[in-house]
């Protein structure tokens, strides 16, 4: 008969057996998952650029949360996270956001998160407590170095001005963020949290590098699909996610159907099933 020792030490057995179990399933799932991103820039570090849609003070607010929700989801890989420009609200929140985030594969898990993002709630804002829908937009573009990108130094515009946010003693002394046009596309992009000037102007080149890139797929992309009638990928600007605060709790994506209620979690960070879904799907 078992004697109670035995009966501990077997359940012992079974709970560390259980815990290597889940450690393997873990690992598989993740090396399954790197399986599917085998695109040319998935293993490169991303630029990401939230933006308010329209709604004044919520839907800026609302870009503030989604802003906090990919920095919590970035931290849980161990990626690191880089501020290049923000433009803060008058009343608060952001209008807008560029992030750099350093880290492997980081482009490839966060490629598909481009798109609108939609949330419904009771506006904090409101007096009468209405309910309130709001938009923000995610861009999300491969980390691209400049000079893999022809660009003429005839076609910039460039332009510096005092940065505005955290970045050192040297903030709001000195004219040290940089705002760099390309005048045939009208791509604008500004960079103004490095210490000086020059890292600015080589942080802003490398985005313009990425959004030039872009703009080119696309281009070729439309032209595949109007000559073999090939139906296009969803552009960035597709709705694709729905967060519901009210009048029940749900977090939807509209591309996989995938959803859950524990939208806190989300907001948090918590975005793995939303991705992996996307991916496999």
């Amino acid at each position: 008969m078992e004697t109670e020792a035995q009966s501990l030490l077997n359940l012992a057995d079974s709970e560390e057996a259980a815990e290597k179990f889940r450690s393997l399933e873990s690992r598989f799932n993740k090396l399954e998952l790197v399986t599917f991103l085998s695109g040319k820039y998935d293993k490169n570090n991303a630029l990401l650029t939230i933006s308010a849609g329209v709604g004044g003070r919520d839907a800026q607010d609302w870009a503030s949360m989604l802003f906090r929700m990919y920095n919590r989801y970035c931290e849980s890989k161990d990626w690191g996270v880089t501020v290049l420009h923000e433009s803060l609200g008058e009343e608060g929140g952001i209008k807008s956001a560029t992030v750099e985030v350093h880290g492997s594969y980081a482009y490839g898990y966060l490629k598909n998160e481009a798109g609108v993002h939609r949330l419904v709630r009771i506006s904090p804002f409101s007096p009468t407590k209405l309910r309130h829908t709001s938009f923000a937009a995610l861009e999300v573009l491969p980390e691209i170095e400049a000079k893999d990108v022809e660009i003429k130094s005839e076609d910039l515009r460039i332009d510096t001005f005092r940065s505005s946010g955290a970045g050192g003693q040297n903030v709001n002394k000195r004219e040290t963020a940089v705002r760099i046009t390309h005048l045939p596309t009208g791509i604008v992009v500004s960079c103004q949290t490095q210490r000086s000037q020059s890292q600015n102007h080589e942080k802003a080149m490398q985005m313009l590098a990425s959004k030039i890139h872009a703009l080119q797929l696309k281009k070729e992309e439309e032209e595949l699909a109007k000559n073999k009638k090939i139906k296009k990928s969803a552009e960035w600007g597709a709705q694709i996610r729905s967060y519901v605060l009210h009048p029940y709790q749900m977090v939807k994506d509209h591309r996989t159907d995938y959803e859950t209620s524990q939208i806190q979690k989300v907001l948090d960070g918590d975005l793995d099933e939303f991705i992996e879904a996307e991916l496999k799907g």
